[in-house]
C-alpha cells in the first residue's frame, strides 16, 4: 500500500519537475558581481532549471542544519535522562529483593508455601 501512494505521489511530481526543466533550459548568466554588470568577476552561465534546483538544495540543506541545530537541546536532554534511566533501573536491580514467585503467599492470616513444595 505504501509503495503505491510513493508512486502516486512520486511519478507525477518526476513529471511535473521534468517539464519545469523543459520549459526553463534556457542558458542564462548568474553574476555574483554586483559592482560590474558588464564583466563581473565571477559568473556562471547555466541553465535555468539548474540554478534553481541548485538554490532549492541550497535552501533544503540550510533548513535542515537549522532545525538540527535548534533541536540539540531535545537531544542532549534525551541522552542525559536515557542515562539517568539506566543507572536507576542498575540501582533498582541491587536493591530489588526475591521475585514475588519466590516468596511464600499469605493466605487467612498464615503464610502457605508454594505448591512445587512438599509439606512438612
Amino acid at each position: 500500500m505504501k509503495q503505491v501512494i510513493r508512486y502516486l505521489v512520486l511519478v507525477p511530481l518526476a513529471l511535473v519537475v521534468i517539464l519545469f526543466a523543459v520549459a526553463n533550459r534556457e542558458i542564462v548568466t548568474l553574476s555574483i558581481d554586483p559592482f560590474d554588470a558588464k564583466d563581473p568577476a565571477l559568473a556562471l552561465r547555466l541553465p535555468l532549471f539548474a540554478i534553481m534546483f541548485g538554490f532549492t538544495i541550497l535552501g533544503i540543506l540550510i533548513g535542515g542544519i537549522a532545525a538540527w541545530l535548534r533541536q540539540g537541546k531535545y537531544r542532549r536532554s534525551a541522552r542525559t535522562l536515557r542515562s539517568e534511566l539506566e543507572s536507576l533501573r542498575r540501582k533498582l536491580e541491587l536493591h530489588r529483593g526475591p521475585e514475588p514467585h519466590d516468596l511464600p503467599r499469605i493466605e487467612s492470616g498464615h503464610a502457605r508455601l508454594p505448591d512445587h513444595t512438599p509439606s512438612l
